[in-house]
């Protein structure tokens, strides 16, 4: 590769950097003009004019202005209003370290941006770790919905599959079931948080709790409501529950920095070991007590 082609090549990966500088800056302004929030506002302007920054320091050697990527700025707007500003700031972050891993070999040439790009990854981690997002300090309740209902409910369609046969009635007991589970899913929640005197609000908790059971439950039981084979109604079912799983523990692993595969693996295992244990069970019960239905 000759000097020419070098250069240009620097050129490409300095003006691609500070397009994703400028497109970030945008993101967070954004983002920070929504929230109710001052603390979190401010820290997100804080971060947007470190993006501002860096845009000027690339602006330097590139000697361009660079648009934003529109597409990108609502992408995670969209985000954030569906999935919350924590979980979108470090999908948004994790994307882009990843996606700038070979232009860093050839920022390399330029010393003086060396510290530069580790200072904005040390920033920005320590900027985003002081945002406060309510729905994060709920995430334990929802995970208790949600691993219950996932957990009780594909061993109970299992088990009710064989043992009844018949779709609609097991979506009716399956339901009276859920809003039943639900209720005192929320209810135990309460009295949990009320009782650890903790930081959270209880009634908040138990909310979240009974609404992540009984839309987890409503997912399951929909097959059954639309599919006349049974069987064909529990694969669906329990399809459902892995695609429930793995998004589920993808948001928490992006949210909470945890490992994504070791728990969404546990999840699969006890999940779909419990319903094949039900399912068994729903044979033997039929068989013993000779239902017919």
């Amino acid at each position: 590769m000759n000097d020419t082609e070098r250069d240009q090549k620097l050129t490409s990966a300095l003006l691609a950097l500070q397009q994703g500088e400028i497109t970030e800056f945008h993101i967070y302004k954004k983002i920070a003009a929504i929230q109710k929030d001052a603390h979190n506002s401010d820290i997100l302007d804080r971060i947007a004019q470190q993006e501002l920054m860096h845009y000027e320091i690339w602006k330097r050697y590139t000697h361009q202005d660079v648009a934003p990527n529109t597409l990108r700025i609502w992408f995670y707007y969209l985000i954030v209003r569906g999935f919350g500003m924590t979980f979108a700031i470090k999908l948004m972050e994790g994307v882009e370290k990843r996606a700038q891993g070979y232009d860093k070999a050839l920022i390399a040439q330029i010393p003086e941006t060396r510290e530069m790009l580790v200072n904005e990854e040390t920033h920005e981690r320590e900027l985003i770790a002081l945002i406060d997002e309510e729905r994060l300090k709920y995430m334990g309740s929802v995970v208790l919905g949600l691993n219950d209902a996932l957990v009780e409910f594909t061993g109970t369609l299992a088990g009710l599959t064989f043992a009844i046969q018949n779709t609609q009635i097991i979506a009716v007991a399956g339901l009276i079931m859920g809003v039943a589970a639900s209720l005192s899913m929320g209810a135990s929640e309460y009295l949990s948080r009320r009782s650890d005197g903790g930081q959270t609000d209880p009634v908040k908790a138990s909310v979240y709790t009974g609404f992540a059971y009984i839309v987890t439950v409503a997912l399951l039981i929909l097959p059954f409501l639309v599919l006349a084979s049974p069987y064909i109604a529990l694969v669906c079912t329990l399809l459902g529950a892995v695609g429930v799983i793995f998004l589920f523990t993808f948001y928490l692993s992006v949210a909470k920095d945890l490992a994504f595969w070791r728990r969404f693996g546990e999840m699969i295992l006890i999940s779909l070991g419990i319903a094949a244990i039900s399912f068994v069970i729903g044979i033997f019960i039929r068989a013993v007590l000779n239902i017919n239905i």
